[in-house]
């Protein structure tokens, strides 16, 4: 796959794009975290962050890195672009992404999770 720590780039249709990321970190109180990033130009990013917790599992060590999962069997790989493209149009159906020059915005990606997951699986 390459450097998974570079951007890429999402092309929604002619006129929208994202240059996308996806980090793993640590907050403050140690939990863990992956926040996956669409840069809409230099100055507009959405942030999509996925908080471990109950019911709520991040790799962790345990999973390949980038998978988020509810525990139910309900697993999505957030290094996969058909993934990012799903998260990124059920964002936009919510009104959620950033507009142009509107700065950084967070989402708590865990309220996009099952309906992502419902429409990957309307897909198979």
């Amino acid at each position: 796959m390459g450097n998974d720590r570079g951007l890429r780039r999402l092309v929604v249709d002619e006129r929208t794009a994202y240059d996308w990321t996806l980090r793993h970190s640590h907050g403050e109180d140690g939990a863990c975290r992956e926040t996956l990033t669409l840069y809409r130009d230099r100055h507009t990013a959405t942030r999509i962050v996925f908080r471990s917790g109950e019911g709520r599992y991040v790799a962790e060590g345990y999973w390949y890195s980038g998978s988020v999962t509810d525990g139910h069997g309900n697993l999505l790989n957030l290094h996969e672009p058909g993934v990012v493209r799903a998260f990124v149009d059920e964002a936009d159906r919510r009104g959620l992404l950033a507009e142009p020059g509107a700065g950084t915005v967070e989402v708590d990606g865990w309220e996009l999770f099952r309906a992502v997951v419902r429409g990957r699986a309307a897909l198979a």
